[in-house]
């Protein structure tokens, strides 16, 4: 069986050999406390790839059978390690990690829930129904995270519950298109219609007037979050300040990019590129609270 630190170095090898948007476990982090944020991504990754590695728009039944018993047998694995039993590398540095940072397994129990919704839900008939996946596929990250650096009062998780709801949602305006070769439309239905945005709009690439109406919408919608979300960069200390602000700065500079050609996803996906990211990273670090967008 593998040693804890032979765990957590595992598990630092998984995040560190994945792309992602905003970083993981990254220098701006105090270096005791990475360990913590690799072994949470190494178990969210895995659960991530049992829900959606390889699929196709159009799996048989038993083949999402077996991506859901997956997700079950994670969740067990989960249980057991919490009560001190794991012998995956992973679970046994997760195990340490909930006891080390008194993180609540609930928190990655609500992962898998969103994980599982992905298996079995394409549609949202409205914000509610997206706000509620949001709940449980992006909140539970950024408390965590707040645990591992021990922040425990509950006004700070719900300012971060804002800025990580806002940043899933971004990340759904920002893969309209990748998503429709998945078959999945996550903005809202009711808004849809409101706009009079049809799914065969959607899928003919169809940029115009009510296209962009209802993106913009969506938009301002997220740009609110990210706002109410904004105290948090204060109201950490700097051991979290920088890595807060970054993730801010991340999210609002893709909603920028969105409203800067209007919208139209089709032609080009807005990224963060290597200008972007030193802007951000300068920004950041610089002493000066950040403003409202």
């Amino acid at each position: 069986m593998p040693s804890i630190l032979e765990a957590f170095a595992y598990c630092e090898k998984m995040a560190k050999s994945h792309y992602e948007n905003f970083p993981v476990g990254s220098f701006l982090i105090p270096k005791d406390r990475r360990k913590y944020v690799w072994a949470v991504y190494a178990f969210a990754r895995t659960a991530d790839d049992f829900a959606d590695e390889g699929r196709e728009p159009n799996e048989t039944a038993v083949a999402l059978q077996k991506r859901l018993a997956a997700l079950d047998d994670w969740e067990y694995k989960l249980v057991q390690a919490n009560k001190g039993q794991a012998d995956h590398p992973i679970f046994i540095a997760v195990a340490e990690t909930l006891k080390a940072a008194q993180i609540p397994a609930q928190l990655l129990k609500d992962l898998l829930t969103a994980y599982r919704m992905d298996l079995q839900r394409k549609r949202y008939k409205s914000f509610e129904d997206l706000l509620f996946y949001c709940k449980h596929s992006a909140n539970p990250v950024g408390r965590v995270v707040l645990h591992i650096m021990n922040y425990k009062d509950e006004a700070l998780h719900l300012l971060s519950d804002n800025i990580c709801t806002a940043l899933q949602l971004t990340n759904f305006w920002q893969d309209i298109s990748i998503d429709l070769a998945k078959d999945r439309i996550y903005l809202p239905e009711d808004e849809m219609k409101r706009f009079r945005v049809t799914e065969g709009d959607l899928h003919a690439k169809i940029c115009n007037r009510a296209f962009s109406s209802l993106m913009k919408y969506c938009s301002d919608k997220t740009t609110s979050l990210f706002n109410q979300g904004l105290p948090l960069t204060t109201q950490v200390g700097k051991d979290l300040r920088w890595e807060m602000k970054m993730t801010w700065l991340g999210g609002t500079t893709i909603l920028k990019k969105l409203a800067k050609v209007d919208f139209d996803i089709y032609k080009r996906r807005p990224t963060l590129g290597f200008a972007d990211k030193i802007a951000i990273l300068s920004r950041s670090l610089l002493p000066i609270d950040l403003k409202p967008i």
